[in-house]
């Protein structure tokens, strides 16, 4: 068994782990990276399948991701926009096609008025929510109490006005059905991104990608870190003692530290045997966490048939398998690419089913929004995040109901040298790359804070 020692042990080579690994590094301290996988990125990552670059995980940038954009300059990546030229495409609640521009989908004008006069409401109360501390807004737990899907209720009686507000945050975000998160849990989530109308906007959250794919982030902050990051060491102790801590990998390696950081998903924390155990309050919110679920489809074809319709390949419908779909042609590719997305109890469902009936069913999903061409892709891959052992689920972990005013204040909380970063845990950027980066910066200033108080 190998044996080292360093200032700060990190578990987790994703976005978070490797910030918080070169913020120590510039402050002096010296660090090792443990990743169970045997690559670097976490939930970023850019493969080659049939010959085609995919962006297996996580890839858009927001021009309110300040973070991420300083990270990105700091490597000398590059963004391109994402195609947005032409109609989008909205299938409503009657199966009927329509294409539209804007924002506001195309929907009866009674619905319409709804579905703004919601926007509106929900940006006043997002405007009121501090997404660093989302459980002290005055109705925190009222809010928190109720689902969203029956805060909406309460809103509207328009069912399709409350089906698409729902989109926004359940199947486009939280992944989730709106029943099983709250209306505190939204607001979060909007509040992350700065304002519900954010989330509305296409054009604005899912506004550039890197030149190469997003994954180079991880890999270069990697890179940087040389032979102090090590893959093929999953975590299974963390032992507490006076000292500091002694953390243990299944891959042979002990590395006794000062600190360590848990740079991951916090459901994966069970999967660590603790020593002595984390306080009761932490073990009982970590049983209030749960990842969110959604397919990731990865459709290329001979070329982006779809601009040739006057379609910017952006569609949305939460009456779809796909509930949204974008033109996610790569940079000076040829070749079209769309990208769909289907959550959570569609997920589920589909799942049920052989992958060949799988395959054919989100391809016909697609062909409503885009005409029988979108049947017949060159290159067919689904990201299933959910069968990723070291993640189990996508996009994120958020709250049940209650948990986020009963827990939210401690979820960052360090338990003597242990420390906690990872996108989950953000506010602003939250459940994003630049939320990760962000908790990885607080959890390293708060080590050097430590370190030299």
């Amino acid at each position: 068994m190998d044996e080292i020692t360093r200032d700060v042990v990190i578990v987790g080579a994703g976005a978070a782990g490797l910030t918080a690994a070169n913020e120590l590094r510039r402050a002096g301290l010296s660090v090792a990276v443990l990743e169970a996988r045997d690559r670097v990125g976490g939930r970023l990552w850019t493969d080659v399948v049939d010959g085609a670059m995919l962006e297996v995980g996580g890839q858009w940038v927001s021009p309110d991701q300040d973070a991420l954009k300083e990270t990105l300059a700091d490597l000398g990546l590059e963004t391109y926009s994402r195609y947005r030229e032409g109609d989008s495409v909205y299938i409503g609640r009657d199966g009927e096609r329509t294409r539209f521009t804007g924002e506001i989908f195309p929907v009866a004008p009674e619905t319409e008025k709804e579905i703004v006069r919601l926007i509106a409401v929900l940006d006043e109360l997002v405007a009121q929510v501090d997404p660093d501390r989302p459980w002290e807004h005055p109705d925190a737990e009222e809010l928190d109490r109720v689902s969203f899907e029956a805060w909406l209720e309460q809103q509207t009686e328009d069912q399709e006005a409350r089906d698409n507000i729902a989109l926004f945050i359940a199947g486009a975000m939280l992944t989730k059905p709106a029943y099983a998160f709250s209306a505190l849990q939204a607001l979060l989530m909007a509040a992350s991104a700065g304002s519900f109308s954010h989330l509305v906007d296409a054009d604005f959250i899912l506004d550039e990608r890197v030149v190469g794919g997003l994954q180079q982030v991880p890999l270069l902050l990697a890179e940087r870190l040389g032979d102090d990051v090590f893959l093929e060491q999953p975590v299974n102790t963390v032992q507490r003692g006076e000292g500091g801590v002694t953390v243990v990998t299944d891959g042979g390696l002990t590395v006794r530290a000062r600190f360590v950081i848990l740079a991951h998903a916090p459901v994966l924390y069970p999967w660590i045997d603790f020593q002595p155990p984390l306080p009761r309050l932490k073990q009982q919110m970590h049983q209030h966490i749960s990842m969110g679920f959604v397919i990731k489809v990865h459709a290329v074809y001979d070329r982006p048939f779809w601009r040739e319709q006057g379609l910017s390949g952006t569609a949305f419908s939460p009456y779809e398998i796909s509930h949204e779909a974008y033109d996610n042609t790569n940079h000076g590719d040829e070749r079209g690419t769309l990208v769909g997305f289907v959550s959570d109890r569609n997920a589920d469902d589909l799942f049920r089913v052989s992958a060949e009936e799988r395959k054919a069913r989100i391809l016909e999903s697609l062909s409503h929004y885009f005409g029988p061409e979108a049947k017949e892709p060159l290159v067919y891959f689904e990201s299933d995040w959910g069968a990723e052992e070291w993640t189990r689920g996508a996009y994120a972990a958020s709250f049940d109901l209650g948990g986020l005013a009963r827990y939210g204040a401690d979820l960052r909380t360090p338990v003597g040298p242990i420390h906690f970063a990872c996108s989950d845990m953000a506010g602003a950027g939250y459940q994003h790359v630049d939320g990760a980066i962000r908790m990885g910066r607080l959890a390293a200033a708060n080590i050097v804070s430590e370190v030299r108080a």
